[in-house]
This record gives C-alpha cells, structure tokens and sequence, in this order.
C-alpha cells in the first residue's frame, strides 16, 4: 500500500455550508473525504445535474484501488464575508409578486493561509495534483503531498486524521467525538483497534479504507 501526506494550504477564502443559522451560512473545520475525492481528480460528476441530487454512490463506490481520508484543521482561521441577494417570491404560475425585497445573508469562510492535513491510500504510486479547487467558489488550495513509510499492525492505536465512519471496517473504531456535517458525520479522536498503517508510534490509519454506503 502507497500512503501519501497531504497538506492543504488554503490560498482562497473557502466556504461550503455546513450549518445554517438563519441567514449566518458557517463553514465547519473539517474537509470531507467525498470533496478531496472529487477536487483530487479521482472521481467526477456532471457540470450539470438536472436532478440537483448528489450521486456519491455511483461515482465513487468503484474506487477500490485508491482512497482519500478527511482532512483534519491543523491551523484555521475564519472570515466573515456578508452578501446581497434578492427574494424573487414567485407564483406557481410563475408570475412575478408585487415586490422583490433585496436583503442580506452572512458566510463564515475558512481564511487564506488556513493549513489541513488528509492522506490518501493507493494500490500502485500515484501523483496527486499540486493544486486543486474546492468548496462553493472552487477555491485555490495548494497540496503538498509526500509518500510516507508506515508499517502494517495489530493493536489499539489512535486515528492519524478525522474518518469517515461509514468507510471503516466493522469493529474498528472504540471511542471517538461526532463531527456532525453534510453529506455524512465525521469522527475525530478515534481510539480504534485491529489492522492498521502505523505512520507514528501508536498513531496510524485503519487498514481497509472503502468507499461505503448505506442500502
């Protein structure tokens, strides 16, 4: 198994909605590992989606070969940004109303210079982009990636990164905090047991990483 260490460094304000309050739209600290897949070039969707739904499952449940990890916030900071935007309130009929009330709405953004750290596992070497897009405004985010060494074992160990749950093999993970974010919660702090990549003494990544979804 190939694992490459990957740092993000923001060079944008990056923003996707990862909770609403009222017309504050907040960006959480965590990358999602369905992003990086698609912004890493290892999977691709449509410019243009009719139906406005997401197919995960079918673009990325036959990546078995390669699998990229969430990334997880080494230093973050936030900005915040307010829009203008109007209501254009339409009939069913799609008649115009009487009037269209222009008002505001707040995004919470991660700055530039914001750094994240993710790893991406593959079968047979492989060159990842030096620079990617991600989030709403396909923001600029550099990748340094570099191979590392780790050593295959067996033991109770400590995640290297956040997970995606629903990725990890059965049994595997012990005690962990939820990270609660759209398309599916994130776990970080894992205490797991079983097989793993030992990158650092007592730290690694779970051995049989895939792509998984729920029936």
């Amino acid at each position: 198994m190939y694992i490459y260490q990957c740092r993000l460094i923001l060079h944008e304000p990056l923003f996707f909605a990862t909770r609403e309050i009222g017309r504050l739209y907040e960006t959480g600290r965590y990358l999602h590992n369905y992003a990086l897949t698609y912004a890493f070039r290892l999977a691709e969707a449509p410019w243009f989606n009719a139906g406005q739904v997401p197919r995960y499952q079918q673009e990325l449940a036959s990546l078995e070969a390669v699998y990229v990890t969430p990334a997880l916030p080494e230093q973050v900071t936030f900005q915040l940004a307010t829009f203008k935007y109007g209501e254009e309130q339409l009939h069913v009929e799609m008649q115009q109303a009487e009037r269209n009330t222009p008002s505001f709405g707040r995004a919470k953004e991660l700055a530039p210079e914001s750094t994240f750290r993710c790893y991406v596992l593959s079968a047979q070497p492989m060159a990842l982009p030096r620079w990617v897009r991600l989030g709403k405004w396909h923001s600029k985010v550099l990748v340094e990636a570099q191979e590392i060494k780790a050593t295959l074992r067996r033991d109770d160990y400590v995640a290297a990164c956040a997970l995606n749950p629903l990725d990890v093999p059965p049994g595997v993970l012990r005690a962990f905090d939820i990270i609660s974010m759209p398309p599916s919660s994130l776990v970080a702090n894992a205490r797991c047991s079983g097989e793993y990549y030992e990158i650092e003494r007592g730290l690694g990544l779970p051995a049989g990483l895939r792509y998984t979804f729920l029936a």
